[in-house]
């Protein structure tokens, strides 16, 4: 089948795996079980309930995360579809995350999952909301989008072409951006909240990634990496024109263009940096093939040390089982969950500082073909 990985060769079944080295030393790397725990946790995203209603007078707040005594780590995973639980969705085969608190001190990001959120319609949303200044807008994200997005795409009919798909994105992140704006008037120290989010639409035909901040979605296609999303970067020509425009003032600062004290040009919240930080998101639309093989979605504690082309690559062999039969103390086996917590082993052990957050979506059942 076109896009089947390649044969199983005998210096592989001798153990000459092609994985990167760092790979390799982050699979031998004893781990406790402790922290296997909580990276491969089965569980939802549904979590405690953090945000008031606006006409309560409540304000946004969040709960402190579990932590982990012994390394810091927060995880949260999303178990596949157990077998006998009747036909799963077509668009996704199956999908997993993993969201850790990494180098930082405190966890802000968060993580959306859900499969056919926009019913009779047959998609499944997936969310990575990487906040700033608190937790959260992340939280309200991870809780609302695909709530406002599902009554957004409702509202004039399911969106068939990509002009369409641009308008409903576009009001889905404005909408979120004004109710975190109600929640967020009366607490000054609320108004420096925000969140970057990059979303994606599977579904049988196409996938909509929407995309405002530095996250990204990455798809493996045939063994390629096909990125499905452009980080909002305050040092991108298009960013500075927009920013200055609005009477902005881009500057240097260690190195690194940036406005305020964001990286990021684009995010949700963030009011005391408005007009020059804007919820508007860029959009993809992009027709599925018979070579697409799985989604990767994450928050920039991964990309900022990881390549897109690496990343597919190492998610590929642990999704086709190479990994888990080379490393079979190491690697459970071959889920889109075990591919979420082995790249964000890799992120750490290459120095990410960051919170680190993984949504792998596997699109078809990949395999290793074994020569005769």
């Amino acid at each position: 089948m076109v896009g089947d990985d390649e044969p199983l060769s005998k210096g592989v079944e001798e153990g000459s795996i092609l994985l990167e080295n760092e790979t390799q030393a982050v699979l031998k790397k004893p781990v406790s079980a402790r922290r296997r725990r909580i990276e491969l946790c089965r569980a939802g995203f549904s979590g405690n309930k953090r945000l008031k209603d606006p006409s309560e007078g409540g304000s946004i707040s969040s709960s402190p995360p579990d932590r982990d005594a012994d390394d810091g780590l927060v995880g949260i995973g999303v178990a596949e579809r157990p077998k006998g639980s009747g036909p799963p969705p077509v668009a996704v085969h199956s999908h997993g995350a993993v969201s850790v608190i990494g180098g930082r001190r405190e966890m802000e990001d968060a993580v959306s999952v859900a499969p056919e959120f926009a019913a009779p319609s047959r998609h499944d949303f997936f969310g990575v909301y990487d906040g700033h200044g608190g937790a959260g807008v992340a939280h309200l994200c991870r809780e609302r989008l695909h709530v406002v997005l599902s009554e957004e795409a409702a509202d004039g009919g399911w969106p068939r072409v990509e002009g369409r798909w641009r308008e409903v994105m576009s009001a889905s992140f404005s909408r979120l951006d004004e109710e975190v704006e109600a929640m967020t008037w009366g607490e000054s120290s609320e108004r420096t909240m925000g969140s970057t989010a990059v979303v994606a639409v599977v579904g049988t035909n196409r996938i909509v990634v929407a995309n405002c901040g530095d996250s990204r979605a990455v798809l493996c296609r045939g063994g390629a990496a096909v990125p499905l999303s452009f980080d909002h970067k305050a040092d991108r020509p298009d960013e500075i024109e927009r920013i200055e425009a609005a009477g902005g003032r881009v500057i240097n600062w260690e190195g690194y263009r940036v406005s305020g004290v964001l990286a990021t040009s684009r995010s949700i919240g963030d009011y005391y940096l408005k007009p020059f930080v804007i919820p508007k998101p860029d959009v993809t639309v992009t027709e599925r093939t018979d070579k697409d093989e799985f989604l990767i979605l994450a928050s920039d504690g991964l990309w900022d040390v990881v390549s897109n082309e690496s990343a597919c690559r190492i998610a590929r062999q642990c999704l086709n089982g190479r990994t888990a039969k080379m490393f079979p103390d190491a690697v459970g086996g071959s889920t889109p969950t075990e591919a979420a917590a082995l790249l964000t082993k890799l992120a750490i052990l290459r120095g990410s500082e960051d919170n680190i957050s993984v949504v792998v979506v596997q699109l078809k059942q990949l395999r290793i073909k074994v020569p005769h």
